[in-house]
């Protein structure tokens, strides 16, 4: 074989390479455009983004708000030892039948000294109307204790009487019969009739 000939075989093999070369080239470029510009590769791409879970959120340095606990608001000052009932205003109810004369009915007994005249006694009340049970006042509704003078005629006659030898830390019911109360026709702003009481003895000194 002549140089000349090996010559041209060499040209056209080198050639025929780099058409090759050449092919390869551009099929991978539209091969690659198809994967970005198609947009059914795109939605699937996106979609399978979307379906990924969210990444926990990691807050190593928070904590959650502390848990205040209620304010001790020191009502009712209760006396050592005393039922826990006594924290709770107690629930009234009306009375039956026509009343007569001063009742006191021992719903909690305290174990503490009793009261006398002459002393100062400090209490927790609801006072409601015999007949209807309905509530016309109440220390609790203020959370402040009612302190007054046993003998003093500072209260109606029948309270008074009523809280008369009850012992500290003790719940009593007083009905009360009009006459020792406010009466039948009071001045405005009084209940007429006869009274029911719910009293809690908190101290006497």
């Amino acid at each position: 074989m002549s140089d000349d000939l090996r010559r041209r075989r060499q040209a056209v093999s080198g050639a025929f390479a780099g058409v090759v070369v050449v092919i390869a080239a551009v099929v991978g470029l539209a091969v690659a455009g198809d994967s970005v510009d198609d947009p059914a590769n795109a939605r699937a791409a996106a979609g399978s983004a979307a379906n990924m879970p969210a990444p926990a959120a990691t807050t190593p340095d928070a904590a959650p708000p502390p848990t205040q606990a209620p304010a001790d608001t020191g009502f009712p000052p209760l006396p050592a030892g005393a039922d826990p009932a006594l924290a709770t205003k107690p629930t009234t109810t009306a009375g039956t039948g026509k009343l007569t004369k001063l009742t006191v009915k021992s719903l909690i007994k305290g174990d503490g000294a009793p009261a006398r005249a002459g002393q100062a006694i400090t209490v927790n009340y609801v006072g409601v109307r015999y007949r209807t049970g309905e509530e016309f006042d109440a220390s609790w509704n203020r959370s402040e204790p009612f302190s007054f003078q046993l003998g003093a005629g500072s209260v109606i006659p029948g309270f008074e009487r009523g809280l008369i030898g009850v012992t500290v830390g003790s719940r009593v019911q007083i009905d009360i019969p009009s006459d020792l109360a406010y009466g039948d026709n009071p001045s405005a702003g009084r209940p007429a009739g006869p009274l029911r009481f719910i009293v809690d003895v908190l101290a006497v000194q």
